[in-house]
């Protein structure tokens, strides 16, 4: 059985960002997707957006790793297939899994590679990340931590500011445009953190938000200003999260690239010594609905079909 919860989310208290009240409410978390096979219970935090077709909706799970709340007593993973998605309302349903655990439902897409630091293993930094994040320090490049609760508002405009740009820059889609509520509240979050370089000038060079969910510290969103991207200031934002995560004894997720093997991957790796692989699940829910919509529609790997970006 599956059922579609209006409750903005079942966050509990929880040491993980993913699944807390600062997230979703940063999110806009809408609804709860609740699946019960008997053997197990999942739950699903989702966005539950209108289509063009009247009466239609669908979801979505929200940024990042979220994954599920799954019942402690669970068996195997629900199969998607064996489920009764009549009562849900929805079109079809994409959700993002957690990270490091086994996916909370059955068929899982292995999507990406995310890359990891594991504070156990063999530090790996490239020789020449090495020598600029040295030679940004002697320039008089510094870096702060600042707890997300602690931050100023002066600190999170000037973060919201210099990622804005570098969404900007890069051409990202609408949906990566955080606006400074988004960020105010995620940074509500006990286990966030805010890491800021600021240049020999004293101005904001570079930085990013890093939060702690499911065992591992998350970096989530990052920038750099125009002004100092010749000198690369983010190497030693990255440096200091990994000097977090070793502190902490904790594995750092510094996420993927835009594609596999593309410039931003290859950067990450530079400061990685481990994998993951990122699940994600595409469900549709009502067959008839979903293939009327996509009709015509060349998505390729796009889930829905429907969504696509026009070519």
């Amino acid at each position: 059985m599956a059922e579609l919860i209006a409750d903005r989310g079942s966050a509990a208290e929880t040491d993980d960002f993913f699944r807390s009240r600062a997230f979703y409410d940063a999110e806009g978390v809408s609804h709860t997707l609740r699946i019960d096979s008997g053997d197990a219970t999942v739950a699903l935090p989702v966005l539950v957006g209108e289509l063009e077709e009247a009466g239609l909706a669908d979801a979505v799970s929200p940024y990042g790793y979220p994954g599920a709340s799954v019942s402690e007593t669970a068996g195997p993973p629900i199969d998607p297939s064996m489920v009764d998605w009549s009562a849900v309302g929805l079109v079809s349903a994409f959700i993002r899994d957690r990270l490091g655990k086994e996916p909370c439902l059955a068929g899982a897409t292995t999507r990406s590679t995310v890359q990891v630091h594991e504070p156990s293993g063999r530090r790996r930094l490239r020789g020449r990340f090495a020598e600029q994040i040295r030679r940004n320090a002697r320039l008089g490049y510094a870096v702060e931590v600042v707890p997300g609760p602690a931050t100023s508002a002066g600190q999170r405009s000037g973060f919201h500011a210099l990622y804005t740009e570098t969404m900007e820059r890069a051409g990202a889609a609408e949906r990566y445009f955080f606006d400074l509520a988004y960020l105010t509240t995620a940074l509500a979050f006990a286990r966030s953190w805010l890491v800021l370089c600021t240049g020999p000038d004293g101005a904001l060079a570079a930085g990013a938000i890093a939060a702690a969910s499911d065992g591992l510290l998350h970096y989530y969103l990052g920038g750099t200003a125009q002004a100092h991207l010749a000198k690369s200031p983010f190497k030693n934002v990255a440096d200091a999260m990994v000097g977090l995560a070793d502190e902490s004894g904790t594995p750092l997720n510094l996420g993927g690239g835009v594609r596999p093997g593309d410039g931003l991957e290859e950067f990450k790796r530079g400061f990685a010594n481990a994998e993951l692989p990122f699940h994600t699940h595409e469900i549709v829910c009502d067959l008839d609905a979903y293939e009327r919509l996509s009709a015509g529609r060349e998505a390729g790997g796009f889930f829905p079909a429907y969504r696509a970006p026009a070519a």
